[in-house]
């Protein structure tokens, strides 16, 4: 071999070398473009996750993702958020308005000893009945029982005033009403079982998936702010023209069928 021709295969081997180290160059660098671009992402991959627990985490739940629910107001309510519940004939001139938490037991003992009177009196058209839900023992005991039974009642209101007075009475009953540090109205299911004591709520499609559903959660928690707002004290209050309605004692809630005819004629003849 000439050396012209040496020299040339020299030259067209280095040439192919260096050809061969570019295109390896071009490789490495894609190579290292593609892992940091996947890196990239598992990091970006990695912090939508833990963003995405975070907000899962933190998200409402349970009575505090109600307090964004729509609001959906019963049947047989007045006001602007439904929370008006008043229950009696047109032609009554007076009005009796009630505040109960439905765990409140001295609430219980109320409905158990006085509130035939009660009802009574609301068919003879001597008052209409306010009713006022209240659910501050959710806070001192603590629970969602309260809450719940409300939202209950809520349902049953949207059937039918006279279902609802019954749905409260079989709540407050002795055979159903639990003690007040037992939150068993935490439970539809318990509710529900209550519920079927109501001719109009037994076997009742729509309310037992008013319950369930919790359809009347936001309706609750809103009613429940009447009480606070008015400042009572605790339950059951009594008030009627502006006056509170006690027993002998001069301080609580009438606790049998005299103290309150009497409490009660006091105000009517006042």
């Amino acid at each position: 071999m000439s050396k012209r021709n040496s020299q040339t295969a020299k030259t067209a081997a280095r040439e192919r070398l260096r050809q061969e180290r570019e295109r390896q160059a071009k490789r490495d660098k894609t190579k290292r473009t593609v892992i940091v671009a996947a890196s990239a992402a598992a990091v970006l991959a990695a912090v939508f996750g833990i963003s995405y627990a975070v907000i899962q985490m933190n998200k409402p739940t349970g009575w505090d993702a109600a307090k964004t629910k729509p609001l959906v107001k019963p049947a047989n309510t007045t006001g602007a958020d439904g929370t008006i519940v008043v229950i009696g004939k047109s032609t009554a001139k007076k009005t009796l308005t009630i505040y109960e938490d439905p765990r409140c037991p001295v609430c219980a003992a109320f409905e158990q000893s006085v509130g035939p009177t009660v009802k009574k009196d609301i068919d003879n058209g001597t008052f209409k009945l306010q009713y006022v839900g209240a659910t501050f023992l959710d806070r001192n005991l603590p629970g969602v029982g309260s809450k719940n039974a409300l939202s209950a009642l809520g349902a049953a209101l949207n059937v039918s005033p006279e279902a609802f007075l019954e749905y409260k009475t079989a709540m407050y009953s002795t055979k159903w009403h639990p003690e007040e540090t037992d939150d068993k109205f935490k439970d539809d299911a318990y509710l529900l079982k209550i519920a079927d004591m109501v001719p109009a709520l037994k076997g009742n499609a729509a309310f037992q998936k008013a319950v369930k559903d919790g359809t009347y959660d936001r309706w609750a928690l809103e009613e429940s702010k009447i009480f606070d707002k008015d400042k009572i004290q605790g339950t059951p209050t009594l008030k009627m023209d502006g006056k509170t309605l006690t027993g002998a004692d001069g301080k609580n809630a009438p606790s049998n069928p005299a103290e309150f005819n009497k409490a009660l004629d006091a105000v009517l003849k006042g």
